[in-house]
């Protein structure tokens, strides 16, 4: 980082504690809170803590019997559980994205996950929540799993965050390498240890950072495949080895929890436990759970996109609350710039809106609406208007093959389901409610025309393939010369075999 940017965040921290020397010349009533929930004082520290591929039901709290999750439980126990989160997509790069930015990956040009050959990215003109969060002095940082390009003007440090240690991208990509900061470190991964090593970046982190408001971003690898886990938790969980890699994400929780309780952070520190995305289905054991929702990765349907989140926030959370608003990832950077006095950007379109007053109080959601992103293309998929969700044809293979191959990618028409009388989505509605489905149409369309009006430019997701056109005549020699080869290996092997049978007739004879 340059000197430039430390120097504007210390003058920032420093107004901002002189002004809160002020306050009490000002009386006490300048100190009582907003009502609406979006105003505090002394702005809360953040932490988001993201796994990968985890199920709905792969926590106690959102329904597993067979893994245990003490800690994540705990949390909810003594915070806020929101049974009706999303992910802003049903796959890793795009509802990261999401996350970061408060808007939809089609807003971006973002399709799919990139790609270890990939040379595209989330364009670095993107404003991240930690981008948000350094106009209000806040130090930021992430340990874990980055995903959104893995490009230099692409990563972390280009976006915001002034420490990073962490992979580029997926646990089963190749280059899988750590990074610190912006130098590489050449050594193969133990990934046994992966949790561990995050989990002591971000504690490290945390007790260097105490003295000022920050922002870490603790991104898992797990439970994504392949699955590994450290020594003292293999064998541990009912749930196989899948459920000895969950429990040891909740350890990897607590210990974050017990930090904070041990620098006397905990009360006003914002912890959001969350997925970015469904179960990884088609993985068999070693994918996780969706609980009562339909499918899983990859899907538009509730498994895909629904997630197990949890909020914890002593100062202003309630224990034992529980808030079943629509809320989603991209409600996150509006949330956290309002906590933190930061106005959102004017020059583009932010998807998501400020939820401080869902995550302090009982209040409902006035509009509960959610738009669904295809985990392919570029387009919505599908809309949640309240109770009802409309989910727009599909062309694939045929629908008897999913329960082999449960990859979410077989036909079907148009859907129209009550997600309250009907939350396993059986019961398509569509012709009982011509009006609704037509009106809930028309409001996806207008979302994608919004889109295109911004002309995103698609992102490649993976290398190009080569341009081979030309190669005829060198393609013709090989071949040639590979023949000429296979004939000379084919003819010592003819040779090898008469000199054997001929040394056998000979004995046979002389015999």
């Amino acid at each position: 980082m340059t000197q430039c940017p430390n120097l504007a965040r210390t003058l920032t921290r420093w107004l901002s504690g002189g002004c809160l020397l002020l306050l009490p010349l000002l009386g006490s009533a300048a100190v009582e809170p907003d009502t609406t929930g979006s105003a505090q004082i002394t702005p809360p520290n953040i932490i988001v803590i993201l796994a990968d591929d985890l199920g709905y039901g792969d926590i106690g709290s959102f329904g597993s019997e067979t893994i245990d999750t003490p800690r994540i439980d705990e949390m909810a126990e003594q915070g806020l559980k929101l049974p009706q989160f999303y992910a802003a997509a049903p796959v890793c790069t795009p509802s990261r994205a999401g996350l970061l930015t408060g808007r939809y990956s089609a807003r971006m040009g973002i399709e799919h996950v990139f790609m270890y050959d990939a040379h595209d990215g989330m364009d670095s003109s993107e404003i991240t929540i930690a981008e948000q969060l350094q106009k209000a002095g806040y130090d930021t940082g992430m340990v874990g799993k980055w995903h959104p390009g893995h490009l230099d003007r692409y990563m972390p440090w280009n976006q915001g965050f002034e420490e990073f240690y962490g992979v580029p991208f997926s646990n089963d990509m190749a280059n899988f390498f750590f990074y610190e900061n912006q130098k590489i470190i050449h050594e193969p991964i133990d990934q046994r240890y992966l949790t561990k090593r995050y989990t002591e970046k971000a504690l490290d982190y945390i007790e260097r950072h105490q003295k000022a408001p920050f922002f870490l971003y603790l991104a898992h690898s797990m439970p994504h495949v392949p699955l590994y886990v450290s020594p003292e938790f293999e064998g541990k969980s009912e749930g196989g080895l899948y459920g000895d890699v969950v429990e040891e994400l909740d350890w990897s929780t607590g210990e974050v929890m017990d930090k904070l309780a041990e620098l006397d952070l905990l009360d006003n520190t914002l912890v959001i436990f969350t997925s970015d995305n469904g179960p990884w289905l088609g993985m068999g054991d070693h994918a996780g759970t969706a609980g009562p929702l339909r499918d899983g990765k990859g899907s538009a349907f509730e498994g895909g996109q629904r997630v197990p989140t949890v909020a914890h926030w002593p100062a202003r959370i309630a224990p034992g609350s529980v808030q079943n608003s629509v809320a989603s990832f991209v409600d996150l950077m509006p949330t956290f710039s309002a906590l933190a006095g930061v106005e959102l950007p004017t020059d583009r379109a932010i998807d998501g809106e400020d939820i401080t007053h869902l995550l302090t109080s009982e209040v409902e959601r006035e509009e509960q609406r959610f738009f669904y992103m295809s985990a392919g293309s570029a387009e919505v998929t599908g809309y949640r208007d309240g109770d009802w969700k409309i989910k727009l044809p599909r062309k694939g293979y045929p629908v008897l093959i999913e329960p082999i191959l449960k990859m979410d990618r077989y036909s079907h028409g148009l859907l129209l389901f009550n997600l309250k009388d009907d939350p396993y989505e059986q019961n398509n509605l569509v012709d009982e409610h011509p009006e609704r489905v037509a009106a809930m149409q028309q409001i996806i369309a207008d979302l994608e025309t919004n889109i295109a009006a911004e002309k995103p430019r698609q992102r490649y997701m993976r290398g190009t393939r080569s341009d081979k056109k030309g190669y005829g005549p060198l393609l013709v020699k090989g071949g040639l010369l590979a023949m000429v080869l296979l004939g000379l290996v084919l003819g010592a092997f003819y040779g090898v075999y008469r000199l054997i049978r001929r040394l056998f007739k000979s004995k046979s004879v002389g015999a």
